[in-house]
């Protein structure tokens, strides 16, 4: 019998007071104005700017727009190299823009793209690279760089798990081409749903802004195919209300993160991914590995579930085994992701988790 004590998931969503947010709402509904880069847009961007330490920055509706819309703009075609070992919405928004994506293996240490395994994979039809900042852990910016400046790459990254994070003091965001960050609801980060683009070129700032409102230039002109990826008001609001308890939030997460990491690191059979002490960390997920564990990950999972704690195998199955790809890719050609993904489990983990329930999680999973 299931555990009769409240459901711990593996996420919760961070909200402001609800002071806070009604506060904005008033305004909203002052003006009327709902949406159509508003003031709320406009002031969560330059604050965005700020925060995350970037030159550029467009809003969008979600993160998986963001990301067509970056591809889209940049007029790729070709081939574009990828990680598995990912959300579906990577690999979806290349193909969605009539790209192959080609898959690349993982570092079996931080979950990100192998870059030892990348120029094996470059051909005449490449046209770019887009990497995965996975779980918080930043891709090896330095060699992807190199690699794409001596083929002539576009470096694309998702960077959907990184909001906030530095590497050497620098914000991820002014890595590459351009970086993707989501700010779904659940990230760490959140606008309920929404997105964003970092750009280094400042002639992005038009293209992109543009393309997210249906590629419409002026009053009687549309240059591009483009479609309606604007954010709204609601949700610039609240991601100004969000972005106030940021830090708080963080190292939330952190005291969390570090109490798990007490309790599981040096268990024989379980990894934890090790940090970098380069990167300014979001504690974003926490990803353990069962491997040759007394019970499985699917066991853990199972037994977490039987106690009302929902765990999440993120990510499985890899991108090159989901049906809607069969017949095109063979996640055997990437066997780490392949394997990495039949072992991981993320545990719960966000702001305003009890250190107590963290005990309890990793009790069940020790006992």
């Amino acid at each position: 019998m299931k555990d009769q004590r409240e459901p711990v998931l593996v996420t919760r969503s961070s909200l402001p007071p609800i002071e806070d947010y009604i506060e904005k709402l008033r305004h909203i509904w002052d003006t009327a104005w709902l949406t159509n880069m508003g003031v709320y847009h406009e002031e969560l961007k330059e604050e965005l700017k700020k925060y995350l330490k970037v030159d550029g920055i467009e809003l969008f509706v979600n993160g998986h727009m963001a990301l067509e819309m970056v591809l889209q703009a940049f007029q790729l075609e070709g081939e574009v190299i990828t990680t598995p070992f990912s959300f579906a919405s990577t690999t979806h928004a290349i193909v969605r823009n009539n790209l192959t994506p080609v898959f690349c293996d993982i570092n079996p240490e931080d979950f990100t793209i192998d870059t030892s395994k990348l120029e094996e994979l470059i051909t005449e039809r490449t046209s770019a690279i887009v990497p995965v900042h996975v779980y918080g852990n930043i891709c090896d910016v330095e060699a992807i760089e190199a690699i794409a400046k001596k083929h002539g790459l576009r470096v694309i990254y998702d960077a959907a798990h990184t909001f906030g994070e530095e590497l050497d003091g620098r914000g991820v965001g002014t890595f590459g081409d351009a970086s993707m960050f989501s700010f779904h609801a659940t990230k760490v980060y959140n606008t309920i749903e929404g997105g964003a683009v970092t750009f280094r070129d400042p002639q992005m700032a038009d293209v992109l802004y543009q393309l997210k409102n249906f590629g419409i230039t002026g009053k009687e002109s549309v240059e591009y195919i483009g479609g309606n990826g604007k954010m709204n008001e609601f949700q610039a609001a609240m991601g100004l209300c969000n972005l106030k308890y940021m830090e708080e939030n963080i190292a939330s997460r952190r005291a969390a993160a570090m109490r798990y990491r007490s309790r599981l690191e040096g268990v024989p059979g379980i990894r934890l991914s090790k940090p970098n002490p380069r990167v300014k960390a979001n504690y974003a997920y926490m990803p353990v590995l069962f491997e040759d564990y007394k019970w499985t990950r699917d066991e853990i999972y199972s037994r977490l579930a039987e106690h009302n704690i929902f765990a999440r195998k993120y990510f499985y199955p890899c991108i090159n085994a989901y049906e809607c790809y069969s017949g095109r890719f063979d996640p055997h050609e990437t066997p780490v992701a392949e394997k990495i993904s039949k072992q991981v489990l993320t545990l719960p983990l966000y702001a305003g988790l009890p250190l107590e329930t963290v005990d309890e999680i990793c009790d069940v999973i020790l006992q």
